[in-house]
């Protein structure tokens, strides 16, 4: 069993931001927690060669996956396959916060704008 606690991968802990590799515990996932506050916020189009699953903490977000266009909002979930390109952002006006899983132990992504 590994412990990792809030200051040891939250870059902000009130804000609830940052990133997770799992490989440094024996992990095959990763996370990122993240928060956008303004609307516009997020990034570009990219894949990766593993699946990437979304939960919704807060607010609603606007993600793109291939060619659809979902609206999630607070506690509901979105799974992004292997290899499928995406990209979210926060469409407003409140805060949209988030935890990415990424079923890999390190991230890798492939960045398509």
């Amino acid at each position: 069993m590994t412990i990792v606690r809030a200051g040891d991968w939250l870059s902000d802990i009130e804000a609830f931001r940052g990133e997770w590799q799992g490989q440094s515990t024996g992990s095959q996932l990763s996370l990122i927690a993240d928060r956008l506050d303004q609307p516009g916020g997020g990034p570009r189009l990219h894949c990766h060669p593993y699946a990437e699953v979304f939960v919704v903490l807060a607010g609603t977000g606007l993600f793109t996956v291939e060619d659809r266009a979902i609206l999630a909002g607070k506690g509901e979930i979105v799974v992004v396959p292997a290899g499928v390109a995406h990209k979210f952002t926060n469409p407003g006006p409140a805060p949209f916060a988030k935890i990415s899983i990424h079923e890999a132990g390190s991230f890798s992504t492939e960045w398509l704008e």
